[in-house]
C-alpha cells in the first residue's frame, strides 16, 4: 500500500523551495509558502518533530517580513517624494506588464511586472511634477508654458522616485531572503537534528 505521508513530505519540500525562490522573485510569496511547507510537514510527521511553537514562530517571521516588504517598498518611494496615487499606479503597472508578459516563459511575468511598475511611476511621477510646476507658474503669473529647465526638473523628480521605490524594493528584498534563510533554518534544525 503506497504511503501518503511521503508524498506530504515531497509536497511540503516544493513549498519549502518555492518558498526560498519566493524570496528572491517578487510574485511569489516566499516566507509565507515557507511556513506551509514546514505545516504540511509537521502536519505528514504527526506533528512529533515540528510543535505548534515552531510554527507560531515561523509565521512571526512570515508576518516580519510581509511588513518589511511593504513597509521598506513605501519608505523608499515616499523619502524619494513618490505620491500616494504613483505608487498605487505603480502596483497596478506591475500587474499588467505580468499579465501582459506573461506568455514569454519563466521570466516574462517577473520582467513585465518589473517594466509596469517601474514605468507606472515614472510616467506619475512625471506628470505630477509636471502640473506642480504649471500651478505654480500659475501662482507666479508666468506664462504656463514649461521651459526646458521645467521639462528637465520633472525628469529628475520621476527618477528620483523611481531610485527610491526601486531603493526600497531591493532592501526589503534583502531582508525577506534573510527571513526566508532563518525560517529554513529553524525548520532544519527542528525537522533533522
Amino acid at each position: 500500500m503506497f504511503d501518503l505521508s511521503s508524498l506530504f513530505f515531497v509536497l511540503s519540500y516544493l513549498l519549502i523551495f518555492l518558498g526560498i525562490v519566493g524570496a528572491l522573485v517578487p510574485i511569489l510569496p516566499g516566507p509565507l509558502l515557507i511556513w506551509l511547507g514546514t505545516l504540511v510537514w509537521a502536519w505528514a510527521d504527526g506533528f512529533a518533530r515540528i510543535g505548534w511553537l515552531t510554527l507560531l514562530v515561523l509565521a512571526v517571521l512570515t508576518v516580519i517580513a510581509w511588513g518589511a516588504d511593504l513597509g521598506l517598498t513605501f519608505l523608499g518611494s515616499k523619502r524619494s517624494g513618490a505620491g500616494w496615487r504613483s505608487i498605487g499606479v505603480s502596483i497596478l503597472g506591475g500587474l499588467l506588464g505580468a499579465i501582459l508578459l506573461s506568455s514569454v516563459p519563466v521570466v516574462g511575468t517577473f520582467i513585465g511586472a518589473a517594466i509596469g511598475s517601474i514605468s507606472a511611476l515614472w510616467l506619475m511621477e512625471y506628470r505630477r511634477a509636471q502640473v506642480a510646476s504649471a500651478n505654480a507658474a500659475v501662482l507666479q503669473q508666468e506664462e504656463a508654458a514649461p521651459g526646458a529647465s521645467n521639462v528637465q526638473e520633472n525628469k529628475a523628480a520621476a527618477t528620483r522616485a523611481v531610485k527610491g521605490y526601486v531603493g526600497g524594493f531591493l532592501m526589503a528584498m534583502a531582508v525577506e531572503f534573510i527571513i526566508s534563510l532563518m525560517m529554513l533554518s529553524i525548520f532544519a534544525w527542528q525537522a533533522f537534528l
